[in-house]
């Protein structure tokens, strides 16, 4: 079969590397069918164009696929138009997956107008589901999807088991989209002349917090051969030296953190690194074995630094926990990722300040880091509480009237106004802003400084784009 699959423009500069629709199109190539990756993210080409494009080009089967958020939610909707606007549509399927679609099936089935949903890990699925809708074979027999039966009725199939040896699952499908583009991604202490790709260690989180809108459970981590040669091929097709580890939880325990480490450093990869961690497992030694295997940063979902708000997300951190790991990375020499929300179920207000003063303390500037309000998605527990509470009606009522913006609240947790919540976060954020730009300010006028009063002759100039 001829398959479209629609990598969505976000109106990035340069998109992250669409890695789930890479191992999809890695997995039905490999079983067979024809597949084309039309890049919106990289030309930033309107909904017209799709539409024209379906128009001269025939297809058997059009996909997209998007995560949560209010604008990834619009534009599956501009898409869908687009995509149901083409004169060829009546010969063509249209599929849609992702953590998005997968928490309301039904829903997204009635707005975009899509003839099925995946639902969960995707790669076995997509191969059962293409050769079913090839061969006229009885939907209902592919677990994990979605759709409506001849007859209007709603079809929720049996749960897709998830894939237990990753190991097993086929590498992207890096050669079928535009590496140039994908490779100029900026990460955190990258050297202009470096170029970087996302990769995923391992698959789902050990943890379960109250916002986290995952719908698998459990952690399956890949082997560090697996990973090796994924490094190696894109080091060797592609010249990339630097792997932004994008999975939730590289540092899933204390030993499998150190054995990946000894094994990047025993096949000489030479490459940096970065991951999302956990500060409850930042000790000195593992930060260290870390950073002697190349990495340079360490996102952190700290998220609070109010124990009992912890408590109330399922963290498993306390604030002592959180200060010490970030010490520890700091003292080792890697850059930590801050990550701050509030807003979460009966959270102070002096939470806020709390964050603030944590962030001037620790950050090192390697990124801006400003504190955003907590977001109930759907497939989260913490959906689920709004909507027993009378915050959110469903799905429908979260996109079209509450999340309207990932920096506004969608729902109020606290027992704070509105108001007064904006008016703290406007109030940390430009404090947080402001040294953020000091920092920068002060950093220039070094450079100034040292270029004409000791004539540094390495200096390449102040413009940069």
């Amino acid at each position: 079969m001829k398959i479209l699959m629609v990598a969505y423009d976000n109106e990035s500069y340069i998109t992250w590397f669409p890695q789930g629709l890479a191992y999809l199109a890695s997995a039905a190539r490999n079983a067979g069918h024809e597949i084309k990756i039309y890049q919106q993210d990289v030309h930033h080409y309107s909904e017209k164009h799709l539409t024209a494009y379906l128009d001269k080009n025939e297809f058997d089967i059009v996909m997209v696929s998007v995560i949560g958020g209010y604008y990834q939610y619009k534009k599956l909707l501009k898409l869908s138009n687009a995509i149901n606007s083409s004169k060829n549509r009546s010969k063509l399927k249209y599929l849609i997956g992702g953590h998005g679609p997968a928490a309301d099936p039904e829903y997204f089935l009635k707005i975009t107008g899509a003839e099925v949903v995946g639902i969960g890990e995707g790669e076995i699925t997509i191969v059962e589901l293409l050769d079913a809708l090839e061969n006229n074979k009885d939907l209902s027999k592919v677990n994990g999807i979605a759709y409506f039966d001849s007859n209007n009725n709603y079809v929720l199939t049996n749960k897709r088991e998830l894939i237990q040896n990753i190991d097993e699952i086929a590498m992207p499908a890096y050669d079928l989209f535009d590496m140039t583009h994908y490779s100029l991604l900026r990460l955190p202490n990258i050297k202009s002349n470096e170029l970087a790709m996302p990769m995923l260690s391992g698959r789902g989180c050990t943890f379960a917090c109250n916002f986290c809108y995952r719908l698998d459970k459990g952690f399956r981590p890949r082997s560090a051969e697996s990973i090796i040669e994924e490094i190696k091929y894109l080091k060797d097709n592609y010249n990339i030296k630097y792997i932004g580890f994008g999975d939730e939880l590289l540092m899933s325990s204390k030993k499998r953190t150190v054995e990946l480490c000894q094994a990047f450093i025993d096949a000489e990869l030479g490459i940096k690194w970065d991951c999302n961690g956990r500060l409850n497992y930042a000790d000195i030694p593992t930060l260290e074995k870390m950073k002697e295997a190349g990495c340079v940063f360490i996102n952190y979902g700290i998220e609070s630094l109010d124990d009992a708000t912890l408590k109330v997300m399922h963290k498993c951190l306390t604030k002592k926990q959180i200060i010490e790991g970030i010490e520890n990375t700091l003292k080792v020499g890697i850059s930590p990722g801050l990550n701050i929300i509030y807003g979460n179920i009966d959270e102070p207000l002096s939470a806020i300040d709390d964050a603030v003063e944590f962030l001037l303390k620790y950050d090192d500037h390697a990124q801006l880091r400003t504190i955003r309000p907590v977001t109930p998605y759907p497939g989260s527990e913490l959906f689920d509480i709004a909507v027993e509470r009378g915050l959110i009606k469903d799905t429908h009522d979260f996109y079209t009237n509450k999340h309207l913006n990932s920096d506004l609240l969608a729902v109020n947790f606290t027992s704070n106004t509105d108001d007064e919540i904006y008016a703290a976060l406007h109030k940390a954020n430009m404090k947080l802003i402001t040294r953020y730009i000091e920092n920068t300010k002060e950093n220039m006028s070094k450079t100034c400084e040292n270029l004409y009063v000791n004539r540094d002759v390495s200096f390449k100039g102040f413009r940069q784009s």
